[in-house]
């Protein structure tokens, strides 16, 4: 087996989720992923994702969740947080290493702020601790194309948003292939984007107290890079590396990108 892959799934009480683990490490390393997982969640892709992740697989157990599935209207990332620490608590992970990505490090800033025994070291890259204009504009985008049954729109909407250069090309077309097939339903998408929306830790983010690095891109058109340099300002000890020409499909598009996270886990890894 691949990294030693495995598709996951876990019930407790009212919360049911999927979930992918792989890789040769002991220490635990959660992943959280953005808005996506409203309309494609971790279910059945343990395999790629140990490939795409393989330097990850080498040194860490690797853990990637989605949102609960029975998610419901008004569902919170301060919510999406609580989960993580009941699933955490089930699977007798202490604490983890989190790396959230866009909506993922929203629920990566409020699992630091509410459950902070759970979090060794944060990474959140191209996130935001609160809903700014530019943000609101291009979640409210998908929204109404979701109201609109335009799937092929948010494809390409966000392909728009997330790559540059060269890559946009190809970006362009995966997600236009990619649209071939619609969701069933766009409420779980619906209630994440809100999810978005309605995040705001500015206030708390001064209680994080983990050692945090922060990752944005100078040209983000979904959230903006100035929200990358507004965690980096009120969260103490915090480091912060900005990209330069990408936006907010960096983790995707830039080659060095799994390179530099992996590092600053190592480095993390062995000073404690």
């Amino acid at each position: 087996m691949i990294y030693k892959a495995r598709n996951e799934h876990i019930e407790l009480n009212d919360l049911n989720c999927d979930y992918i683990c792989f890789g040769k490490g002991h220490d635990p390393l959660i992943m959280l992923p953005g808005v996506g997982d409203g309309f494609k969640t971790a279910k059945g892709v343990a395999v790629p994702f140990a490939v795409m992740y393989r330097a990850f697989a080498e040194h860490f157990k690797v853990y990637v969740f989605s949102r609960r599935n029975n998610m419901y209207a008004g569902f919170t990332t301060g919510d999406m947080a609580d989960d993580m620490d009941a699933i955490m608590d089930a699977l007798s992970i202490e604490s983890a290493d989190i790396f959230g990505v866009s909506q993922g490090g929203m629920i990566a800033q409020q699992m630091a702020i509410r459950h902070p025994d759970k979090v060794k070291s944060l990474i959140l890259a191209v996130t935001a601790s609160h809903p700014n204009e530019l943000l609101r504009e291009s979640i409210g985008t998908w929204l109404d194309m979701a109201e609109q049954d335009d799937y092929r729109g948010i494809m390409l909407d966000t392909a728009e948003r997330s790559y540059t250069g060269a890559y946009l090309k190809r970006g362009r077309v995966l997600n236009n292939m990619l649209a071939m097939v619609k969701p069933r339903s766009y409420e779980r998408f619906k209630i994440l984007c809100n999810a978005c929306i309605e995040h705001n830790v500015y206030e708390a983010l001064g209680s994080i107290d983990c050692p945090t690095w922060i990752i944005g891109a100078d040209q983000d058109r979904v959230l903006g890079g100035a929200a990358s340099i507004e965690l980096n300002e009120k969260i103490p000890g915090s480091k912060l590396y900005m990209y330069e020409g990408y936006s907010h499909g960096v983790y995707e598009q830039a080659d060095d990108f799994n390179d530099r996270v992996l590092r600053y886990l190592m480095w993390q890894k062995i000073g404690r």
